[in-house]
């Protein structure tokens, strides 16, 4: 299966950072469960899987080459690095190729939200990043109130982070 295989490349391409491999496995795990939950068609899922496993492929070249990783950068360094390892893999087409790559360039933007992987996508690495982060509660109810709209999403962060219902 081509999931399998892409972590196997993510791995490889973060050796030595146990941290950041699992994260994307995290982000994963959330984003394909959401996607099967909120009912996204098969295509769609497809798509939202690789691009969660690779959402965060421009960290370490944005740490090579800038020194730091903010999400604008993981941004502007993730698409071609995206593109470059599914040329790999002969089975993804163009046009998956080209959403997965905007999903990366756009991962830390929360406005224009255009699809619904594009939203779980969101929601999922929040959902991880929330708890790696140690975010205080206040943070995640505020984030939670302004992106999470999947039904499946508002049911984990509430009931991860013990939150009231909206």
């Amino acid at each position: 299966m081509i999931n399998d295989e892409l972590i196997i490349k993510m791995t490889e391409f973060n050796a030595g950072d146990p941290k950041r491999i699992q994260h994307f496995i995290k982000v994963y795990e959330f984003a394909h469960v959401i996607g099967v939950k909120e009912q996204l068609e098969e295509p769609l899922l497809r798509i939202l899987d690789m691009a969660a496993i690779m959402h965060d492929i421009g960290i370490r070249p944005s740490e090579e080459k800038y020194g730091r990783c903010d999400g604008k950068l993981q941004e502007q360094e993730g698409p071609a690095y995206a593109k470059e390892m599914l040329a790999g893999f002969p089975e993804v087409s163009e046009d998956e190729t080209k959403r997965i790559c905007y999903l990366i360039a756009h991962h830390h933007t929360y406005d224009n939200v255009d699809g619904l992987d594009y939203r779980i996508l969101l929601e999922a690495d929040f959902l991880v990043n929330a708890m790696e982060d140690n975010l205080d509660k206040d943070a995640i109810i505020t984030f939670r109130d302004k992106v999470f709209m999947t039904k499946t999403g508002l049911h984990l962060i509430n009931t991860m982070f013990g939150l009231e219902s909206l």
